[in-house]
């Protein structure tokens, strides 16, 4: 299993996966915004089993975004 964490502290963007779609290292899952500036998440391989935030939610650096499987 596998966890998804934010970067930075910002604002959540996209989401660009959904519960129980299949992702790799190279999918790019969410992308979070600071300071005008965005910063990609990307997947590590595995099944979206849990995606912990919604668009337009503050997280703060290294927050849990999503689970994978």
């Amino acid at each position: 299993m596998a966890e998804l964490t934010s970067p930075i502290a910002g604002k959540v963007q996209e989401i660009n996966a959904k519960v129980g779609q299949m992702i790799t290292e190279d999918d790019e899952v969410f992308i979070v915004e600071a300071l005008k500036m965005e910063t990609v998440v990307y997947g590590e391989p595995g099944v979206v089993k849990e995606i912990l935030v919604n668009v337009g939610d503050r997280v703060e650096e290294d927050q849990l975004l999503a689970v994978i499987e």
